[in-house]
């Protein structure tokens, strides 16, 4: 039986240097940055929003399932890779279709803020990886409180409080520091690379399109 990517601990792939591992890591995030950018240039946002909308959330939450199960259970870095990918891909349609509402500036301002607070999180999950670990649960806890509130706010009573765009900033500030530190617990594979970029790409994602909300409002 495969064993989830971040509860292994022992191994029988070969195991890398720490420098290969963050190498690994870095371009791996750095490939899904590129074809989300790559899709923003080249894909007309008008055409992903005619897509009927329950096909388009059956297709993007199914892609998504797929692509982290992929990831999470397989110790084959192609399976992982390919994995990585059926993640990357819906998100990248939803990225246009945010990234298509704002002035680029606004843009680029939250990719560099993004980036900055991407950095400062690694470099803590780094120092203080039991703190991190012992939050997981709780992060997990806060982040589906937020989506039931968000959920009932929007389909209920039609409104959205700002406040909750600061509340899930947090939280994968949190999330980005928890996957960093479980990252260099486990062990130095090319699979356990690209497992452990593939969870960060999700959390930094997830960071970027909250932050480009709240400086929308600013602007």
């Amino acid at each position: 039986m495969e064993v989830k990517v971040f509860d292994r601990v022992t191994t029988d792939d070969p195991i890398i240097s720490a420098t290969a591992y963050n190498l690994i890591i870095g371009l791996t995030l750095i490939w899904g940055f590129a074809v989300n950018w790559l899709m923003v240039e080249n894909i007309d946002p008008q055409a992903i929003a005619s897509v009927n909308p329950w096909i388009f959330f059956i297709g993007y939450f199914a892609s998504c399932f797929l692509g982290v199960y992929l990831f999470s259970s397989s110790n084959k870095p192609i399976v992982s890779f390919i994995g990585y990918n059926l993640v990357v891909v819906p998100f990248g349609l939803i990225i246009n279709l945010v990234v298509s509402r704002y002035d680029p500036t606004l843009v680029l301002e939250a990719i560099r803020l993004t980036g900055l607070v991407t950095v400062g999180m690694m470099c803590l999950g780094a120092l203080f990886p039991a703190f991190f670990a012992g939050i997981g649960r709780a992060l997990t806890m806060a982040l589906l409180l937020v989506i039931v509130v968000e959920l009932v706010e929007l389909f209920i009573f039609g409104i959205h409080h700002d406040i909750l765009d600061w509340v899930v900033v947090v939280i994968f500030c949190g999330y980005i520091g928890y996957d960093w530190g479980r990252a260099n617990q486990i062990p130095k594979t090319v699979d356990n690379a690209i497992d452990s970029a593939a969870a960060l790409y999700m959390d930094i994602i997830n960071l970027f399109l909250r932050l480009l909300r709240i400086l929308g409002r600013r602007d």
